[in-house]
């Protein structure tokens, strides 16, 4: 099997077109999709669904882009073990969930930068579980995201504990809630939370089902001061953690509800599948600079 009819295939997956992989690949058009030819030629069958746009892997595709994902990351493990200078060289996927984006987009991402000048970042965003998916088919090489308190990752990744983030149920005093509300008496009210994906919203629904109560979503917002107005003008009972309101300018506009037997925490991770190989330096550089950025916006806030 050529190597680089493997780069052109996971290129076309990862960019949807064969315009994106020339691009990314410095290659003609008819060149990615001539090399793509000759991958489906060898293994016998059709890699990609061509009617769709953009363009997706078929099953067997996309079985082939995950061995073949792993594949590429072990053949640049080779080149970096035996490269002369020891430098870092080619991809390093991170995926990063929104709450930890400007933590992680800002100390980490320079201090990669400059620790490895050679590396080339690529940054996704998106919903926790989605992204330790990402991590285990090998579309991102490691991710920085949160699970509720009593959530760990898939045993099948490595998963590092990062910073653990006390959650506060917050309302406006107008809605009515009482200020020690029951699991019952919280399940009366609509809630504002993250679009349907989010790994906390998931949590949140699971524990009141167990208990036989609805879980009302009232207004779904992703970004996190359109959910804090919205609390605030009286919508719905909202989640913030408690160095966010106490650094933020609503803490004067809700009411901090408390529940007995119901503390809600986050916990921050980075996870990655085993064995890291020549990404091991950047991710524990990543690893250490994001814990560093967290604690530090955490007793900025305090």
């Amino acid at each position: 099997m050529n190597i680089h009819d493997l780069e052109a295939f996971i290129a076309v997956v990862e960019t949807g077109s064969v315009v994106g992989a020339s691009a990314r690949l410095n290659l003609t058009q008819p060149g990615v999709t001539r090399r793509i030819q000759n991958l489906e030629e060898r293994l016998g069958t059709p890699l990609l669904d061509r009617q769709s746009k953009p363009f997706k892997p078929t099953a067997s595709g996309r079985e082939a882009y995950d061995y073949g994902r792993r594949l590429l990351r072990s053949f640049d493990d080779l080149k970096a073990g035996v490269a002369p200078d020891g430098e870092v060289k080619g991809e390093f996927r991170l995926g990063i969930m929104p709450y930890l984006s400007d933590a992680a987009l800002a100390l980490p991402l320079d201090r990669l930068r400059r620790e490895f000048p050679k590396l080339a970042l690529r940054i996704t965003a998106g919903w926790s579980p989605r992204l330790m998916e990402q991590v285990a088919k090998s579309e991102v090489d490691a991710a920085a995201l949160c699970l509720a308190e009593g959530t760990t990752p898939s045993e099948d990744l490595v998963g590092e504990r990062l910073v653990k983030h006390s959650v506060l149920l917050v309302a406006a005093s107008s809605l009515g809630v009482p200020k020690r509300a029951s699991l019952e008496d919280l399940s009366r009210y609509p809630w504002v939370m993250n679009e349907s994906g989010c790994g906390f919203r998931n949590y949140m629904r699971n524990r009141f089902e167990a208990a036989g109560l609805p879980f009302m979503v009232g207004v779904e917002a992703l970004s996190a001061d359109l959910r804090m107005s919205l609390i605030a003008r009286g919508h719905g009972i909202g989640l913030i953690t408690e160095a966010a309101l106490s650094g933020g300018r609503w803490r004067k506009k809700v009411m901090v509800i408390e529940s007995k037997g119901f503390t809600p925490e986050v916990q921050s991770w980075l996870v990655h599948r085993p064995p890291a190989g020549r990404l091991a330096r950047p991710i524990a550089l990543f690893r250490d600079a994001l814990t560093e950025a967290l604690k530090q916006r955490e007793a900025l806030k305090s």
